[in-house]
Order: structure tokens, then C-alpha cells, then sequence
């Protein structure tokens, strides 16, 4: 049976969620992209409109402005990013339940034995543009092949709102006068270094000798050249659709240095506030903390611990991450960015080992977990800014977020 694999791809994802949130945006040039006034303004994303100036994703919001006097710049809003990833997906099992993240916008799905051949495929991927469309007011660039490189290499083909078909018969035809540098797994430098060698489109890469590729880069050679053949036979992996196996993290860039352990402390509650939601709305538990500390001379440090008992808490994560700072950081230079990281997760039911003497603190582990369970909850109804630690009110170094939004179906950020 010939395999039918789709890559979907949610078009300029992060602009198109801030479009379907706020209809008064559309048809206008939009960026996503952290305050300038707080020291990370740059353009995180772009709608096709804001493109069409030349404004690229990574340049400076003060750069993008002066291409574009009228860019209408929005605040990003990660968690509701990752609830229309998590719908998105909803939607897809639907189809198949082999599907493989390729990060927040992107995934593949294994139609094989659901579809009979590609023109099924074809039929169920404008199925499922048009369903993702309807219910979340996002649009989809999909490919369909036979393997997931020619699938992800189609959904790049025909953007926004379109699905391509590479065929395994004669895909040559059709894809052939790409550019190589368009195959996953193609970076720059490696096109560059191609193209010394007369490599520039895909069929010259698939006609090269394999053995003159393994010698120029080595195995990657021989992996390329097999891409270039239609010989990918990797697999779509079933994985935790949430995306957050090994850990679950969040970080700022302060508005104003940060110059003591009690500013210090406000922030990473702040930060765990969302690092305990993650965990729980997956139902996981970190057994370990990282926390990464960058000063004003932009010198990076990082440090990690275990915890005596894997958790949910966020209070318990602040708790262990501020005393890791407290120990580890020597005061030099003020504090500019924050960084806070669950590791070493685990699922809530899975057995742990813990230490013999800390039965106290795995009841206090649990009252703990209880309480942030609870705020959960409230926040879910009524947004993430209904309730907040009081300490945190008080801190005017801690970016200032936007009112609750409302996505699809009643869910409030």
C-alpha cells in the first residue's frame, strides 16, 4: 500500500491568531513582536500584507516601521497560540491519530489506509483546510506525497490557503527545478557549499554522485541525496500532541534591570505562574529546575536542580528557583533577563522516587498543587489576569500584559 502522508501548515500563524481575535486588524500590515519601550522589540511574525513591504521576521520593530510607516504592531500571546496549535490538532485526530508536531503551526499527519491513493489524499486535505478554516478562522498550506521531506516540501509551495500534491510517480517533473536549498534538512551554508559544486536544483542534487556527496559532507551527504531521491521512509511518530516532553519553560527580558533578590523572587513567581499552567493543563510534573540569568553586559549563566518531589506548583518551582539564583548568582552585574524551566517531566500518574525524609514536604508539595489547581480554574473561567500573587502587583519590572482574550468556543486566555 502506497503511503499518503499530509505536512499542514498554519499560514503566517501567529499574525493570522491575532487577525481571527481581533477581526479590525485584517487587511491591514500586521506584526507580532515584543515591545521596543521593554527591550525585545523585534518582529517575531508577520501577516503577507506586512511581507509585501519587505519587513522580515528577526529585524528590529524601528527598521520594519520605516518600510512600513502604517505596520500595526501586537503584543505576542503565546498561550493563546498554543490553545489554537492544541484545537488545531483536535481537528486533524479526526483524520488519523498518527500525527507528528514540527512545532506550534506545523505538523504531519499519516493518512496511509485512510486515504487509497493520492487522489483521496488530495480530497481529505482540502477537507481538512476547509474544516480548520470554518471552525477557526485560520488557513492552511498543505502537502500531500509520500513521505513526510516531499510533503513538508509541498506545503511550502503554494502559500496561503492551497494544497499540493507531489506525486511518487515522476515527482522529478514537478518538483526537479526547485531549488535544493528548498529540501528540509538544506540549510545555507550547505547550499552554498552545493552550489560550488554546480548543485542548485533539486534534480541535479538527485543526479549527483551519492559517493562525492558522502565525501563533501559525510553522512548528511547521503541523506540529502536520498531526500533528493524520494527514498525517505522515516516514519510520521506518534508524540504527545502538547509538545512539551522533556521540559516546559518561560522568560522575559525585564523593562529595567533587575538590582535585587526581592525583584528577582516577583519575577520567576510570575514566570512559574505560566510554567505550572503548562504542567497541569498537560498533566505532567517536573522533577528538575532550570533557571537561566542574563546580566545587563549580557552575559548568560545558567543553573539546575532536581526537586525532592516532582510537581505542578508553581509556587514550589518559584520557590526552588529562586533559592538555585540565591545560591548560585554573585551580584556582579543586575539581572536584565529571567528565564525559569521545568525539566525532567514526568506524567502526573507515574510512580517517583522520592527521598525517604521528605514526606513534609510532599504533603506541602500537594497543598500546594491544590491551591494552583484551584487559581487554575479561576483563570480559565475568567481570564489569567483575574487573580495574581500580590507581591507581583507591585512589580513594575515585569512587562505588562493585555486584557483576556476570547478564543473559539468561550476559551478566555
Amino acid at each position: 500500500m502506497n503511503r499518503v502522508i499530509l505536512h499542514c501548515d498554519m499560514n503566517n500563524f501567529y499574525a493570522s491568531v491575532e487577525c481571527a481575535l481581533n477581526p479590525e486588524l485584517k487587511g491591514k500590515p500586521i506584526a507580532v513582536c515584543g515591545d521596543a519601550e521593554e527591550r525585545h522589540g523585534i518582529v517575531l511574525a508577520k501577516n503577507y500584507i506586512a511581507s509585501g513591504y519587505g519587513i522580515k521576521t528577526a529585524e528590529t520593530v524601528f527598521s520594519a516601521k520605516r518600510k512600513c510607516p502604517e505596520l500595526v504592531t501586537v503584543r505576542p500571546h503565546f498561550d493563546i497560540y498554543m490553545r489554537y496549535s492544541r484545537l488545531a490538532r483536535e481537528i486533524y485526530t479526526r483524520y488519523t491519530p498518527l500525527i507528528e508536531p514540527f512545532g506550534l503551526d506545523e505538523c504531519w499527519l499519516d493518512l496511509t489506509g485512510r486515504a487509497l491513493n493520492e487522489g483521496e489524499g488530495v480530497a481529505l486535505a482540502n477537507e481538512i483546510k476547509n474544516t480548520v478554516k470554518r471552525e477557526l478562522g485560520l488557513t492552511l498550506s498543505i502537502g500531500v506525497s509520500f513521505n513526510k521531506v516531499f510533503a513538508k516540501l509541498g506545503s511550502d509551495m503554494k502559500k496561503p490557503d492551497a494544497v499540493t500534491l507531489i506525486p511518487q510517480k515522476d515527482f522529478l517533473s514537478v518538483i526537479g527545478g526547485l531549488s535544493a536549498s528548498e529540501l528540509i534538512g538544506i540549510g545555507g551554508s550547505t547550499g552554498a557549499r552545493l552550489n560550488v559544486y554546480g548543485i542548485e536544483i533539486i534534480a541535479e542534487l538527485a543526479s549527483f554522485s551519492k559517493n562525492m556527496l558522502n565525501q563533501m559532507f559525510g553522512k548528511c551527504g547521503e541523506q540529502i541525496w536520498k531526500y533528493a531521491n524520494g527514498l525517505d521512509d522515516s516514519p510520521v511518530t506518534l508524540r504527545d500532541t502538547e509538545a512539551i516532553d522533556k521540559s516546559a519553560g518561560n522568560g522575559i527580558t525585564a523593562p529595567c534591570d533587575l538590582e535585587n533578590g526581592d525583584e528577582v523572587w516577583k519575577v520567576m513567581l510570575e514566570l512559574s505562574e505560566e510554567v505550572g499552567h503548562r504542567l497541569v493543563l498537560y498533566g505532567k510534573r517536573a522533577a528538575g529546575v532550570v533557571i537561566q540569568i542574563k546580566d545587563n553586559a549580557l552575559n548568560v549563566k545558567q543553573w539546575q536542580c532536581q526537586l525532592e518531589c516532582p510537581t505542578q506548583s508553581a509556587y514550589e518551582i518559584a520557590k526552588r528557583a529562586f533559592r538555585l539564583f540565591s545560591e548560585s548568582y554573585s551580584w556582579d552585574k543586575p539581572v536584565r533577563a529571567v528565564t525559569v524551566r521545568a525539566i525532567n517531566l514526568v506524567y502526573e500518574g507515574e510512580p517517583s522516587q522520592i527521598s525517604m525524609f521528605s514526606s513534609d514536604g510532599e504533603k506541602e508539595n500537594q497543598r500546594s498543587e491544590k491551591i494552583d489547581k484551584s487559581l487554575d480554574d479561576i483563570r480559565a473561567r475568567f481570564g489569567s489576569d483575574i487573580i495574581k500573587n500580590a507581591a507581583v502587583l507591585e512589580n513594575g519590572k515585569i512587562p505588562k500584559e493585555k486584557t483576556p482574550s476570547v478564543l473559539p468556543g468561550g476559551i478566555r486566555k
